[in-house]
């Protein structure tokens, strides 16, 4: 890579899903700030495989960009519906959550107005110039050719990749899909005779209700198995939801890693589970369905683990091999095609490979990050890289809630400018999550 940058920012941000996007937004009003966004797809699109008509955030309107650091800020989402001239009739509708649909739309909207998000723009690599202390960004654009910029701050937003476990990682790629493809695989699910849906979670439970929906309509028999006790709704009380504010943030960040780890594991409910809302519209359907038209063509099975997949050659049936958990009895499953609602995983970056040796990972290969969500770095190295939803490990189960996001975003932004450009909010839970200050 050239050590000689065609231009300079203070921040270089790599990737534009909701998170850098609301970092853009926050920076766009900080006068000597400098900050860039790059990212590869031609525009933005957020979860398009589930982009459902009628499916709802799970968070509040005011887990926006902003708003929940900068509340007057000209990009927050009641500024989107002022513009949209939408205001009144968001405001009689009377609901907090908009659908996934027109968040999608604001987050447009908002990227729209910042000249500093650059779409169509690939990082190819990142290296230390240790000369000159910035990072060197190598960056290709279609038609453009690649270019070199620089930067003392870099900031990772490149989201998370769907991820398939090894028990259906034979299985043709005709023959299975994950949830982050579904809608673009309409016509494949449509063509089945039988669909089973592997895995739960909010995507789960929504692929699920659709295919209730396609069944009644003739389209196929509908399966759905989890290997979880039952079909768990997300823990969004009051209190519990407590764990997705900076108090508890804090909180977590200062337990050891063991313990840490061993609290996400107990609290996947608080981002893994289902709403409410869609496990009774679930239960509707099949009510319905038997009330006009008899018991449906479907099988829901919690506590089963599919531990193997393969397809019978015979009849061309995928065949899952999977365990009850409970009873600890096996048996077979057959369909003709699996939709895998089994979460997903970080992605691997191969552009970071030229500074794999300056950064500082656990024993388990993740991220040292600090409380400001700087990874540790080999002390040769004065600028900082930043990580965005990349830190459950150390910030716990608030990481890739969209409530955190502005707060997350102020606190980089902070850290970078030297100064608190944001205030940040201090009395964000009632819980009391520490112990007491030992007096005397």
């Amino acid at each position: 890579m050239s050590s000689t940058p065609e231009t300079e920012h203070d921040v270089v941000a790599i990737g534009c899903g909701p998170f850098n996007l609301g970092l853009a937004a926050l920076a766009d009003g900080v006068d000597d700030l400098d900050l860039v966004v790059f990212e590869q797809r031609p525009e933005l699109r957020w979860h398009p495989g589930v982009m459902f008509d009628d499916a709802q955030l799970q968070v509040s309107f005011l887990a926006d960009l902003v708003t929940l650091v900068e509340p007057t800020h000209p990009l927050s989402f009641l500024a989107y519906l002022r513009d949209m001239d939408r205001m009144y009739p968001f405001y009689v509708r009377e609901r907090f959550h908009p659908t996934r649909r027109e968040y999608e739309d604001y987050l447009r909207w908002a990227a729209s107005r910042l000249d500093t998000v650059r779409f169509g723009h690939r990082v190819r690599s990142v290296s230390w110039d240790s000369g000159g202390q910035r990072f060197l960004v190598e960056v290709e654009r279609a038609g453009s050719g690649t270019r070199t910029t620089s930067a003392r701050n870099l900031v990772l937003g490149i989201g998370t990749e769907p991820a398939l476990p090894e028990a259906l990682g034979e299985l043709p790629a005709d023959r299975v899909l994950h949830t982050a493809d579904y809608l673009d695989r309409s016509a494949e699910v449509a063509g089945a005779g039988q669909v089973t849906v592997v895995g739960s979670g909010q995507s789960g439970a929504e692929v699920a209700l659709d295919l209730l929906r396609r069944n009644r309509a003739g389209g196929p028999a509908v399966n759905w198995l989890t290997r979880t006790e039952s079909f768990a709704p997300l823990d969004y009380t009051k209190l519990v939801l407590e764990m997705t504010t900076p108090a508890y943030v804090d909180y977590f960040h200062g337990l050891p890693a063991p313990t840490r780890d061993e609290l996400v594991a107990r609290q996947w409910r608080h981002y893994k589970g289902i709403s409410a809302d869609t496990l009774e519209e679930i239960h509707d359907e099949l009510y319905r369905r038997e009330l006009d038209d008899g018991p449906a063509p479907v099988r829901l099975r919690c506590g089963v683990a599919v531990e193997g997949s393969t397809v019978d050659d015979g009849t061309g049936e995928v065949v899952l091999t999977c365990h009850q958990r409970d009873t600890g009895i096996r048996f077979e499953h057959r369909t003709d095609l699996v939709v895998a609602a089994t979460g997903y995983r970080q992605r691997v970056p191969r552009f970071l490979d030229p500074l794999e040796r300056l950064v500082r990972r656990d024993e388990r290969g993740r991220y040292r990050v600090r409380r400001d969500h700087s990874v540790e770095l080999d002390p040769t190295v004065s600028g900082r890289l930043f990580v965005s939803n990349a830190d459950l490990h150390s910030h716990g189960v608030a990481a890739p809630d969209l409530g955190i996001g502005a707060y997350r975003n102020a606190t980089v932004l902070n850290a970078v400018a030297g100064r608190e450009v944001f205030r940040l909010p201090k009395n964000t839970a009632f819980t009391s999550f520490t112990t007491p200050a030992r007096e005397g």
